[in-house]
């Protein structure tokens, strides 16, 4: 018989709740409530059986297999370090870091302790998305050539992040997967209407070596919530809407040709205009999908889709935004860490980025 697992929530506000809930549903696990707030652990434990509830992650760390992470940003390397020193597996929300470092030795840390680290892109447990990147694969929709992505709403405004931080990470990781490829470039610049932080940004992103352009327009400052990918082919079009409770994806044979004709100088252009299908997806809760695929990695060694890797590959792109928008919107090359022998020296991370030719 199957040990349960032990798995410790360390930060319990609004999202490491919400993986308390979760967690809660999944039968071979056992949760532990790891929050300085007192408050906040004693209202979780009115409605969910944990077998443990403490202060700091020391104070359980030994009896646990592992640990997922939903403090701010700013505190996920250094919990996640002392989790995977310790012995555990590791979920740690998104961004994986703040800096392309810190997110490098988690994922050496992880291998040299032979433990599963995963990051919370809860986008790519989504079975629109995973729809989505069927369909722009199928010779129908012909080769990819432009994505457009917007996230807006009005709030949550976040203390220790900017907006693109917060939010960019879901569009980059969705991009980066149904592409399965990453960034090679990129162009930022961003608004700062309500404080000093940035809570309108724009993204603009290079995939050089499929030769497909991106942009990513988020913000904390919009009176509509928009959750929409739009992928545009050679042949078709597609929508994965988030928002939408009925049709989250949708599929548009339409277009434009390039229609040369002998009686016709230049290139005319020739609209054409068919079906618009959406497919039936059999939509399961995403956060479920992404424990259960942790679950299952850290009993049976399988790799995760959202791994140290992928959460290293959306660090390094919003890195090089920092410096994109530092330097006006200026196009700045995506680090690459996983391909270069450079060893950390404790220098800025940025130190990698150039400016893009």
């Amino acid at each position: 018989m199957t040990k349960d697992l032990r798995i410790g929530v360390v930060g319990c506000g609004y999202w490491g709740s919400k993986h308390v809930r979760v967690l809660s549903s999944i039968s071979d696990v056992d949760v532990a409530l790891i929050d300085q707030d007192s408050a906040r652990r004693n209202q979780l434990t009115q409605s969910y059986t944990v077998f443990a509830t403490v202060p700091r992650l020391e104070d359980v760390a030994s009896s646990l297999d592992a640990v997922i992470i939903a403090t701010p940003p700013t505190t996920h390397y250094p919990v996640a370090k002392a989790a995977l020193e310790a012995g555990l597996h590791v979920l740690v929300e998104k961004p994986m870091t703040t800096d392309i470092d810190d997110a490098v030795h988690l994922n050496r840390l992880a291998e040299e302790r032979n433990r599963c680290l995963m990051v919370g892109h809860t986008f790519e447990y989504n079975p629109a998305v995973w729809s989505l990147a069927d369909t722009i694969r199928t010779p129908e929709f012909g080769r990819v050539r432009y994505i457009n992505s917007a996230r807006l709403n009005l709030g949550l405004y976040q203390q220790d992040t900017d907006v693109l931080w917060d939010l960019a990470p879901h569009d980059i990781s969705i991009i980066n997967r149904i592409l399965d490829s990453r960034p090679t470039s990129v162009s930022a610049w961003g608004l700062k209407l309500m404080g000093d932080k940035s809570d309108v940004a724009y993204l603009s992103l290079r995939y050089g070596d499929i030769d497909v352009n991106a942009s990513i327009h988020v913000s904390w400052l919009d009176p509509l919530k928009v959750r929409r990918t739009t992928v545009v082919g050679e042949n078709c079009m597609a929508v994965y809407d988030d928002v939408s409770a009925d049709e989250r994806l949708r599929i548009f044979d339409k277009g434009v040709d390039k229609t040369p004709t002998e009686t016709s100088p230049g290139h005319p252009l020739h609209y054409r205009n068919g079906n618009i299908v959406s497919p039936y997806i059999d939509f399961q809760e995403p956060l479920m999908l992404e424990l259960n695929a942790f679950v299952r990695a850290i009993r049976t060694g399988e790799r995760p889709v959202a791994d140290g890797t992928s959460g290293l590959d959306v660090v390094a792109t919003l890195c090089a935004a920092d410096a994109s928008q530092r330097l006006g919107g200026s196009w700045v090359n995506v680090p690459d860490p996983s391909s270069t022998t450079t060893e950390l020296t404790g220098e800025s991370s940025l130190r990698l980025v150039e400016v893009a030719k």
